[in-house]
């Protein structure tokens, strides 16, 4: 049973992953809102690491509803006991509403969201699937210097997502009421592949860019020269199970929170490029 009860009519929100690319958004969306927020990383104080929860308690005490990012991903193992762990700390400091971001697809993921929900804290699931920003500001942005989108993803399609949208589903569900217990996929309106992505790449840009699409055990090899084995083990095994044909739909997530339609790829990328965000 929770220790602690929060009656403030103006909740203070945290965010758990706020340098992150929704979490960052999150946070300024609520704060763009006139809420009290609390981003909370590895460099914030308090200072919140899912390797250290000895120091979650302080990093959540006087915390509302929070948004919570795992790291490295709800697929990886052992992310099921720190979600398990980090819902008793929440208990304890009172939390009264939890939003998960989710992997869409992915089994993983899928035990941790029952965590939560089955937890005593309302909660609520955003279970998303690729991001459309990893083309401009995440790991394969590098495509528009190298010229090569390579991923092991085969010909399979996927409705990639705008994080601005995630953020925006994110910002009202913890700010308002009536989303206790339901699990929300977003993504976008249309599902592309990987070689479509890179033709609006070429066209938007200018630059020629090319997909190569990698067998399973290249792409563990050239993660593995970068980030280490156990990197390259985790984002080889999502690639093999989310990009199996699973998630090729698109879904109407972001309309029920929003009443609006998702954000498509070439809007995200030609504002993201030609607007001169990080590329």
């Amino acid at each position: 049973m929770a220790n602690t009860t929060h009656t403030t009519s103006q909740p203070t929100f945290a965010v758990i992953g706020a340098t992150g690319k929704t979490g960052r958004r999150v946070a300024a969306q609520l704060e763009a809102g006139g809420h009290t927020v609390r981003r909370l990383a590895r460099g914030t104080s308090p200072r919140f690491d899912w390797e250290q929860p000895e120091g979650w308690a302080q990093a959540l005490h006087g915390v509302d509803r929070m948004y919570v990012t795992y790291v490295p991903d709800l697929a990886a193992p052992g992310s099921d006991i720190a979600i398990t762990r980090l819902v008793e700390v929440a208990r304890e400091a009172g939390v009264q509403r939890i939003v998960l971001l989710s992997g869409r697809g992915e089994e993983g993921a899928q035990r941790c969201e029952q965590i939560v929900l089955d937890s005593d804290i309302p909660s609520t699931i955003v279970s998303a699937g690729w991001f459309t920003q990893n083309f401009t500001e995440g790991a394969l942005s590098d495509a528009l210097e190298t010229g090569v989108l390579a991923l092991a993803a085969g010909e399979v399609r996927e409705p990639f997502i705008d994080v601005d949208d995630i953020a925006a589903v994110v910002t009202e569900i913890l700010a308002t009421d009536g989303h206790a217990g339901r699990r929300y996929e977003v993504t976008g309106p249309e599902s592309l592949t990987l070689a479509e992505v890179a033709a609006l790449l070429t066209e938007i840009t200018g630059r020629d860019v090319q997909y190569v699409p990698m067998g399973f055990d290249d792409f563990h090899a050239a993660v593995a020269a970068e980030a280490g084995p156990e990197t390259a083990t985790l984002l080889t095994e999502l690639c093999r199970e989310v990009f199996d044909g699973r998630n090729e739909n698109a879904t109407d997530g972001v309309r029920q929170v929003l009443g609006r339609e998702p954000r498509d790829v070439r809007t995200v990328l030609t504002e993201a490029l030609v607007a001169g965000r990080p590329v």
